[in-house]
């Protein structure tokens, strides 16, 4: 796949993955222990660290955007 995650776009998956996963397994929040809603909130989590990490977005790539200059 082609690189169509810019930088910005990147770290900010990164933070936003990261803080899903800490919702999800660290946060303590009684939403959280019911199994759904911690489960859904660590696949996204994964999903946007490995978006961050390769720099390739399905999504997008069905869209047609690009964040990226190159």
């Amino acid at each position: 796949m082609k690189t169509n995650v810019g930088t910005l776009d990147r770290i900010l998956r990164a933070a936003l993955g990261v803080a899903l996963l800490w919702l999800a397994f660290a946060s303590g929040f009684a939403v959280m222990d019911a199994s759904a809603p911690k489960w859904i909130a660590a696949v996204a989590g994964l999903v946007m660290l490995g978006v961050a990490a390769v720099g390739s977005c399905p999504v997008y790539a069905l869209m047609g955007v690009k964040t990226c200059k190159v």
